[in-house]
């Protein structure tokens, strides 16, 4: 088996609901298991690729010389793997999630879209070329922003869908550009780069694909239409595009990196900037959102932050020719795009229950789900533990890579110190403000009373919406008690960019298995702590009686801690990069009878974009549109004079 059949199965699954649409049930049930066949397919042949290391080239030529050409490596198949992996969580967890007769030809069209977007972003990792890669991209930005506006009728949900279409077009702009300036000077479509080119056109060419990847990756500033695009799309979309569309971004860095070799050391301490300000900043706006998918969106900023946390630091590494610091700064980067995949994933998909057995995913109207919703609150528990970098589980391992190989720099030389050292800062900080902030969603979410009557009445998630959970949970707990079976390829993979097979001494894969046995010795306590309360507490009758309430004698909900209430102070802190608008309505009367206060934390970052670049850029096209008058021999007059202006350039 090809990946071409791969995705030929992909496709079958997408096709067949659009002509079995008035066939409710089987067109929801052969379009999410022939998807997840496909992908169950494609992760097995890239678990086997990676572990052969085979590399592979497939070129085919069009129209001429245009290179439409294909190839697997091992980095490419190291994105491949959670690509397929998520791809067929999500598509199995969609059939119950779908269950909406209301919108049968809706849904099949989404599977239609869904197909088409996994095999399109298959096609930008496996892309040898300029051509194919652009192809497969503009398919992945469509498909994608397609999907996002499921929920068309609200208004939201277009806006959302439109606001994320104008940043991948200008995302997919820039990299064309750089395309552009790589093709003038190569004068071929494949992905090859003179060895004249100077150093700085190589970083410069570099810089304008970092600007458009970023926009897909969600860097800051570029983050601004992933907490919008997130909250509007289906939840399995939303686990499919914040666990593996946005990494293809990184995927796009690391391999314009291979491909330009610009200088290590100036891309390395970019890396960590943007890295540094896109972690800290994106869990400190994730602890202020109201929104569940929204908060999650905002933590898919930080993760993306430490990637290049770990990613610059490996290519200082490389630099300064400590290996050691290179390969575990690059290995723990590349390990936590697939960490990040699978605890995303769980989280997404764990909010998606919370949607569906709720009826909404704002915090406040939430609480005490973990008695009605035990399962979910457990996969959920165990996402947020590990998006924290907590032990056992996967979340830790990653981290822990990155950390090392920042005392690993601390020899260094004075600037690259400063630099190890705000990496090492940096994590630290974005850890503890991610452990506030699911102290915060777990508290309001699942623990404490219902504050509303879809709280009150919820339910747990049908089986086949938790089985991708478990499996994906699974994969967690066991990436974080045998971490040495992952950080190897993360290594060989590392190793491809300082052309050293094993940059890390065996040691330190040593050190791996203690890990390992820490994390079992963990859970080997808790599971006998456990088990010993439910053996003395067996034949315990339980009572129940009223409290000393502090004065409190006729407690409710309304006097818990809120999610605006618990994070507020942090909020606070961080001015001005946060701002929280406050809003008291309370009567004039003596002994007021009602009273009520709002809050909400702007993202700055992005309101400094719509005041600085969008309200301008808007005032500037509504002075043009006057070009836009509708007379056709105008228009092909513009054509003309174009031509004539682009083959007088030629001849110079």
């Amino acid at each position: 088996m090809t990946y071409l059949h791969v995705a030929l199965i992909v496709c079958l699954g997408g096709v067949l609901p659009v002509f079995l649409a008035k066939h409710f049930q089987p067109m929801r049930f052969l379009g999410s298991m022939i998807i997840t066949a496909g992908c169950a397919a494609g992760f097995v042949l890239s678990v086997l690729d990676l572990a052969s290391g085979r590399v592979a080239s497939f070129p085919y030529q069009f129209a001429g010389n245009l290179s439409f050409s294909f190839k697997t490596d091992p980095l490419a198949v190291f994105f491949l793997i959670p690509l397929f992996l998520v791809g067929a969580a999500a598509a199995f967890y969609s059939y119950q999630y779908l269950n909406d007769l209301r919108k049968k030809n809706r849904i099949a069209l989404h599977y239609l879209f869904l197909a088409l977007l996994i095999v399109s972003m298959t096609g930008v990792v496996l892309a040898a070329s300029m051509i194919s890669f652009a192809f497969f991209w503009e398919a992945m930005s469509v498909t994608s922003a397609v999907l996002v506006l499921f929920d068309y009728e609200e208004a939201d949900n277009r806006r959302a869908a439109f606001r994320y279409f104008i940043y991948t077009q200008a995302g997919g702009l820039f990299i064309l550009i750089s395309f552009g300036l790589l093709f003038s000077c190569s004068n071929s479509f494949d992905f090859f780069v003179p060895a004249g080119l100077s150093s700085s056109l190589r970083l410069t060419i570099f810089l304008l694909a970092m600007i458009g990847f970023g926009s897909k990756a969600g860097l800051v500033p570029l983050h601004a239409w992933l907490p919008h695009a997130h909250p509007a799309a289906p939840s399995h979309v939303s686990a499919l595009m914040s666990g593996v569309m946005i990494k293809l971004g990184i995927y796009g860095l690391l391999r314009m990196f291979m491909l330009l070799t610009p200088d290590p050391d100036i891309v390395g301490r970019i890396f960590i900037l943007v890295g540094a300000v896109s972690g800290v900043l994106g869990v400190v706006y994730a602890l202020g959102q109201h929104n569940l998918k929204c908060l999650l969106a905002y933590h898919s900023v930080e993760n993306i932050g430490i990637i290049l946390l770990g990613c610059g630091i490996g290519f200082i590494g490389m630099a300064n020719g400590n290996m050691a610091m290179a390969g575990l700064g690059l290995a723990g980067g590349l390990l936590h795009v697939w960490n990040h995949a699978l605890f995303k994933s769980v989280l997404f998909l764990g909010a998606g229950c919370v949607l569906h057995g709720t009826g909404t995913p704002v915090l406040d109207r939430l609480g005490g789900l973990l008695k009605k919703m035990p399962t979910t609150g457990v996969f959920f528990l165990v996402g947020a533990i590990a998006i924290c970098g907590l032990p056992p589980l996967n979340g830790f391992v990653s981290e822990f890579l990155i950390y090392a190989a920042g005392f690993q720099g601390v020899g260094e030389q004075r600037l690259d110190l400063l630099f190890t050292v705000l990496v090492i800062l940096s994590l630290a900080l974005i850890g503890g403000l991610a452990i506030a902030c699911f102290t915060k969603v777990f508290g309001v979410v699942f623990l404490g009373e219902p504050r509303n009557d879809g709280a009150r009445q919820a339910h747990e998630a049908h089986v086949t919406m938790l089985l991708p959970m478990a499996v994906l949970v699974l994969f967690c707990l066991l990436i974080g008690l045998a971490p040495v079976f992952f950080v190897r390829p993360a290594l060989a993979v590392a190793g491809m960019f300082i052309n050293q097979p094993q940059p890390v001494p065996y040691p330190f894969l040593d050190f791996c298995r203690n890990i390992s046995f820490g994390g079992a010795g963990f859970l080997l306590l808790f599971s006998v702590l456990y088990l010993l309360r439910r053996f003395f507490y067996r034949n315990k009758v339980i009572r129940s009686g009223p409290t000393w309430g502090c004065g409190f004698s006729r407690p409710t909900a309304r006097m818990q801690y809120t999610a605006s209430s618990f994070a507020r102070s942090i909020i606070l802190f961080f001015r001005p990069f946060t701002l929280l608008v406050q809003r008291y309505e309370v009567s004039g009367a003596v002994f007021p009878s009602q009273a009520a206060y709002k809050s909400k934390v702007l993202d700055t970052v992005e309101l400094f974009g719509i005041l600085c670049i969008g309200k301008p850029l808007t005032w500037f096209s509504a002075k043009l549109r006057f070009i836009q008058h509708g007379n056709i021999q105008l228009y092909i007059a513009y054509i003309v004079l174009a031509v004539i202006i682009l083959l007088l350039f030629q001849i110079r």
